[in-house]
């Protein structure tokens, strides 16, 4: 579903009640796939948690976020792309994101953060694309509504200046590169992950997209 106003999209009651699936208790990661799985703690995305995904340009950043929906979605898990003009659906297919599940609005200019806070009352995950540095009073706001609604923010940019706040994990691209021969056959990614309370940090390769188009190990 597309949405392309600048003026922020509240989402109707009745159509949060439709979008969000029930939470249990005892669910309070979202699960991943591998590579994924392996590599991050607990092996899920922790609900009610902000994530960053840092990369220069051009480095696999929004590549890497996006692959982080893809078993979310194709779970039965809503999720929304914020603030990203060409999110690229072929390749987000190709990871395995279900399309049918996943809310864009690309070009919400000064309204991103209170278009972010709309879509967390209906969405399981938030991919959003600040424009520049986010304002620390729209950061907490933000992380606040993430932890109420037990949902998972996943804030991109191209450094840690973007998001001003701590964040519970962290991916940073350390490098990235194209192979090919007669054609590309797949981008390698160094991503260092670190999270918060104690969890060690390690740095990992993952190819993202291999030939088919997915994440996986390197």
């Amino acid at each position: 579903m597309f949405a392309f106003s600048s003026i922020r999209p509240p989402v109707p009651p009745e159509l949060a009640a439709t979008l969000r699936p029930i939470t249990f208790a005892t669910n309070r990661r979202i699960a991943l796939d591998e590579p994924w799985r392996s590599l991050v703690p607990g092996g899920g995305l922790r609900r009610g948690s902000t994530i960053s995904v840092q990369a220069p340009s051009g480095a696999g950043g929004l590549s890497l976020a996006l692959s982080l929906l893809a078993s979310a979605s194709a779970r039965g898990h809503w999720a929304a792309v914020v603030g990203v003009d060409d999110p690229g659906v072929v390749a987000m297919a190709d990871l395995g994101i279900d399309l049918r599940r996943v809310l864009f609005v690309p070009r919400p200019r000064g309204a991103w953060a209170e278009s972010v806070a709309d879509l967390l009352d209906g969405v399981d995950l938030v991919v959003v694309r600040p424009p520049s540095r986010a304002a620390v009073g729209s950061a907490r706001g933000l992380t606040d509504r993430v932890r109420e609604r037990g949902a998972v923010l996943l804030v991109v940019g191209e450094s840690a200046t973007t998001w001003p706040l701590p964040v519970d994990l962290s991916f940073s691209v350390a490098h990235a590169q194209w192979s090919a021969s007669s054609r590309l056959n797949g981008r390698t990614l160094r991503v260092r992950i670190e999270g918060r309370a104690g969890v060690r940090a390690g740095e990992h390769v993952v190819v993202l997209p291999d030939r088919r188009g997915r994440a996986v190990a390197g």
